[in-house]
């Protein structure tokens, strides 16, 4: 499982020009699953994204988790993160999960890292074309993947 997290002033989905999805200060998670994907790997990611230290203390320092800050959560589903660049200049998209898992893995994803910050989690739409736009603050973009947990 692989997620890109942007500190966000604020983020929204948009599907054929509707507003699906929108928060405030907090964090935007795009997140690919992989067929190797599982419960494990999401209770653990939902974990270190809770806990990521990075949003501003009051002395400037990058020393508070969205949990502390009271900030909200947007999370978009993006098989694209599974991309193998390896070969040639079109990427492969074969180590993406097909619907039947990932959209499982996902629900339960969201579902989990809810009940982490303590608040509703705004979600796009699994599979659907969505115009996501963002204010990325800082900028500060973390890239995790479950699967280099050392």
């Amino acid at each position: 499982m692989r997620a890109v997290i942007q500190r966000v002033s604020e983020a929204s989905v948009k599907i054929d020009g509707k507003l699906v999805s929108s928060i405030g200060k907090g964090l935007l998670v795009l997140l690919g699953v992989g067929h190797q994907d599982n419960e494990e790997d999401i209770a653990w990611l939902v974990k270190k994204i809770a806990g990521l230290r990075i949003f501003d203390d009051e002395a400037g320092v990058m020393n508070l988790s969205v949990t502390e800050i009271g900030g909200e959560a947007l999370v978009v589903s993006q098989f694209t993160l599974m991309a193998s660049t390896k070969k040639g200049n079109r990427p492969s998209y074969i180590g993406a999960a097909g619907h039947e898992l990932a959209i499982p893995l996902y629900e339960s994803f969201c579902a989990a890292l809810s009940a982490a910050i303590g608040r509703k989690v705004a979600t796009g739409e699994f599979g659907a074309d969505m115009k996501v736009s963002l204010v990325n603050d800082g900028p500060v973009t973390i890239c995790i993947d479950s699967k280099n947990k050392e």
